[in-house]
């Protein structure tokens, strides 16, 4: 039984958005401007990150910050709908240059304890958020100017995973891709592929015309990078889980496209920075250094 939405989308109010594609992590970050004024939120950034060199860079951010310079703009939230397997998050850098507070879902302190071990991150690792300002859990209302934005719990992916609906627009992360990308993966630690199934009903039970913007895209056939469908069209067309489709052969599908998949990328660096809400981990020694760790045969 889908769970039900414990807010009613006001449809009536358009937020404009504005996207960022960061073509090496397939990750499209967003503006939502309130159209009633200057104030705006920013959605899943991208810190630049060189794996080879150990490198990290802004280019990416820098693009944002000066959108929102330009246009004379207000932040107010920057939104992490998850924290992100596949890029770094560059929402401290942002907080810096322009404020705003910055939110996620409040299971992240699920993700920390997980993830806390994983790395073997030692007591001085706060699994409790703190490093957000906001906790966000189901159903909670946040303002951006005039606009009301709402945060929708739809885990799966990850414990954590939120679907933020602003007005007549959903930024649903992870959860789900263009019709012909289907969904997510759900076999990260924390992840369960029925969950996800559930949390994705859920999304589809919000009004057809709601518009969805998802967080990458990874061009099925070749084609041009897409990020912006609708419920009614997901429900139609999705692959993985457009109408008709049962919860068990959904979950029979995800778990054996699951065991054929490799990890992503930049995995390791992902996990350890954004569970710090993008923060690096803290220096070792006087030298100024910063270290990532490599866990062995655990992923």
């Amino acid at each position: 039984m889908t769970k039900p939405i414990p807010f009613t989308p006001d449809m009536t109010m358009t937020p404009q958005v504005i996207t960022f594609f960061d073509e090496p992590t397939n990750t499209f970050s967003y503006i939502v401007k309130d159209p009633a004024s200057n104030a705006c939120a920013v959605v899943d950034s991208v810190m630049d990150f060189d794996y080879p060199s150990g490198r990290t860079g802004y280019q990416s951010a820098d693009e944002i910050i000066r959108y929102i310079l330009d246009n004379r703009l207000s932040l107010e939230w920057i939104i992490e709908t998850h924290v992100h397997a596949d890029h770094l998050s560059a929402a401290p850098y942002i907080q810096e240059k322009l404020g705003g507070k910055l939110g996620i879902g409040n299971a992240i302190t699920t993700v920390q304890q997980t993830f806390g071990k994983i790395f073997n991150e030692g007591t001085e690792f706060q699994r409790d958020g703190s490093q957000f300002d906001k906790l966000f859990a189901d159903g909670d209302s946040y303002t951006i100017g005039s606009m009301t934005a709402y945060a929708l719990h739809t885990p799966g992916h990850t414990p954590a995973c939120m679907t933020h609906v602003i007005g007549d627009a959903a930024f649903v992360g992870d959860t789900l891709f263009m019709p012909d990308g289907g969904t997510a993966r759900a076999d990260f630690p924390g992840g369960d592929a029925r969950v996800l199934f559930q949390s994705i009903k859920r999304v589809l039970s919000l009004p057809v015309d709601m518009r969805l913007f998802m967080c990458h895209d990874y061009m099925p056939g070749g084609r041009d990078p897409q990020w912006e469908t609708s419920v009614g069209a997901e429900r139609s067309e999705n692959i993985h889980v457009k109408d008709g489709t049962s919860e068990d052969d959904f979950v029979n599908m995800r778990e054996a496209r699951d065991k054929t998949l490799g990890m992503p990328r930049l995995i390791l660096p992902s996990l350890q920075i954004n569970m710090r809400a993008g923060h690096l981990p803290p220096q070792e020694d006087d030298s100024g250094k910063v270290y990532l760790k490599v866990p062995i045969n655990v992923l």
